[in-house]
């Protein structure tokens, strides 16, 4: 089944629909990040853009799932198996979507076409980070993901991918490394919203649950003149030794973040609870933590993909918790720059995200 820009999904416009509507194989009349299917072909409408993919950036929820889902009686990573997972997906679905995790990622490459209609921007030749979930990104892999290793997140890869009217991109920096430059914005809402937050009502104590990783380091950053108190929680000793060198919180604690009274202990110890609680780990169960670690009338920011937001949701309810609870869409205006410019000015934050 192949894409008929004459015959859109239930419209009788004579162009593409800047949501991607038309691009919906299955089932009909949902947006492209609920479809089951979506037409990757590469033929655009007049305001579509085709890219030329380079890689690849599994969210660290479905690779955490994908790459433990293929592991060896030996514990090691059948790499072959997880290559051809992610290459059945992205077959099967038009798109990659962890159907476990129902998450995706994003990819850089370089512009290959621009319909005339196009209001991105973009330009032939451009080298770009696509700033929207590969869950709604028709997206065609062609090299079999020969070069990956499957030690990563990030997958090079051949192929192309669609972007619609209404995608988000942003141009590829020239004084960062590309492999730099896609992780930072695979994650750069979330520093973003932490500051809109906290710029409500500046002072007060941001507690990052995660705050050794990308998006959680990133946020601890962008809270160093926001917040009175900045607190990173990690699960291991080593996590927390390599936070405590970069100075981005004031107190780091070692707490497993799916054990709710522990973490609430160990936040509390460390001079919380939160004014506003920050969820980037890329495990399931830690929303129950997350709440019991937030003071009473606070803000938890989930921007995390293995959250059960019905979890969170339900068990604030449970614990009479007068918390306001955010989902973090990965998208706030001027989200890149900011990220771009956290790590470009803070050296620590850099060599930190560049380890991982």
């Amino acid at each position: 089944m192949s894409l008929d820009f004459t015959e859109l999904s239930g419209a009788t416009a004579t162009a593409p629909d800047p949501t991607g509507l038309h691009r919906v194989l299955a089932p009909r009349g949902v947006l492209p990040q609920a479809a089951d299917v979506l037409d990757a072909s590469a033929a655009i409408g007049p305001d579509e853009v085709r890219v030329d993919v380079e890689r690849l950036n599994l969210d660290a929820a479905s690779f955490r799932q994908l790459r433990e889902a293929h592991r060896t009686a030996a514990g090691s990573t059948d790499v072959e198996a997880l290559r051809a997972a992610v290459l059945d997906i992205v077959e099967a679905r038009g798109k990659m979507q962890n159907p476990v995790t129902g998450s995706g990622g994003m990819l850089i490459g370089t512009v290959a076409e621009v319909g005339r209609s196009s209001p991105l921007g973009l330009e032939v030749g451009q080298r770009i980070a696509t700033l929207v979930s590969l869950t709604l990104t028709p997206l065609r892999i062609t090299d079999g993901l020969h070069r990956w290793d499957g030690r990563g997140e990030q997958v090079p890869a051949s192929g192309h991918a669609i972007l619609f009217g209404r995608s988000i991109a942003a141009p590829l920096p020239d004084d960062l490394p590309e492999e730099l430059s896609l992780a930072v914005l695979d994650v750069c809402g979330a520093p973003a919203l932490v500051r809109r937050v906290l710029g409500q009502s500046p002072g007060g104590c941001l507690v990052v649950i995660g705050g050794g990783g990308k998006s959680g380091s990133l946020s601890l950053a962008a809270g160093r003149d926001l917040a009175d108190r900045r607190i990173g929680v990690v699960p291991t000793q080593e996590e927390a030794d390599r936070l405590a060198r970069t100075g981005l919180a004031d107190e780091v604690v070692v707490a497993d973040a799916r054990n709710p009274v522990a973490l609430r202990d160990a936040v509390t110890a460390a001079g919380g609870p939160g004014d506003v609680t920050v969820v980037c780990v890329d495990v399931p169960g830690c929303e129950h933590g997350a709440v019991l670690s937030t003071a009473e009338g606070g803000t938890v920011i989930f921007f995390s993909m293995a959250t059960d937001f019905a979890a969170a949701a339900l068990g604030a309810e449970g614990l009479a918790a007068d918390i306001t609870m955010l989902i973090g869409n990965g998208f706030v205006p001027g989200h890149a720059q900011l990220a771009l410019d956290l790590v470009r000015a803070e050296p620590d934050l850099r060599t930190l995200i560049e380890a991982r």
